[in-house]
């Protein structure tokens, strides 16, 4: 499985994205503290910038990502939308959404390690894309893990849960309510610049 190993806080300072955005409430970085003076972005820049910035948050590399603006491109509807709902959609954004995992880098190790069920069935492929109606839980061998067993009972921290999504806590299960909108995108992003980026 490919992934990107680049730090972090650097990456976030880097494409003006909030670390909490990626379920990192504390990191920060003192690295180059002038870096915001910057000459002004071309347009080309811009598109770029807001390119890089989704596909760091949701995890995905390039060719992946590009897919998933070309399915998008094809669906009716505003392809940018359709392009952050696709992202929405996929099984590790939705451990991540949750509350499952930490962070969607740490739901993309769960998943491909083989800790949930979607209604009932192992998924292994943190792309796998959710759909009304499903049930994602964690798998029962799972549940007494030391990861897992501390996000149940009152010592458990909460975690805000989207509105099309569903939690049970106790059980350790969640429900797939109704399809992700564009206002359920929980960071700030310009998605018409990447449907310029590609549209060229």
């Amino acid at each position: 499985m490919a992934k990107n190993a680049q730090p972090v806080a650097k990456r976030c300072k880097a494409l003006n994205v909030s670390p909490a955005a990626m379920g990192y409430n504390k990191k920060t970085t003192n690295r180059n503290p002038k870096g915001g003076m910057r000459r002004k972005q071309s347009e080309y820049g811009l598109q770029l910038a807001e390119k890089q910035k989704v596909k760091f948050v949701y995890g995905m590399l390039e060719k992946q990502f590009h897919s998933y603006y070309e399915r998008a491109a094809k669906m009716s509807g505003k392809a940018g939308e359709n392009l952050l709902v696709l992202c929405e959609r996929r099984l590790d954004n939705v451990v991540f959404r949750l509350g499952f995992a930490q962070t969607r880098r740490q739901a993309r190790q769960l998943v491909s390690h083989g800790h949930f069920t979607v209604n009932g069935k192992k998924v292994n492929i943190p792309s796998y894309q959710v759909k009304p109606g499903e049930e994602i839980a964690v798998r029962q061998s799972s549940k007494s893990s030391v990861l897992f067993s501390k996000l149940t009972g009152e010592d458990a921290v909460f975690v805000p849960v989207p509105e099309w999504l569903s939690l049970d806590r106790n059980e350790l299960k969640g429900t797939v309510t109704r399809m992700p909108e564009r206002a359920d995108v929980d960071f700030p992003v310009e998605e018409h610049l990447i449907v310029e980026y590609y549209s060229k």
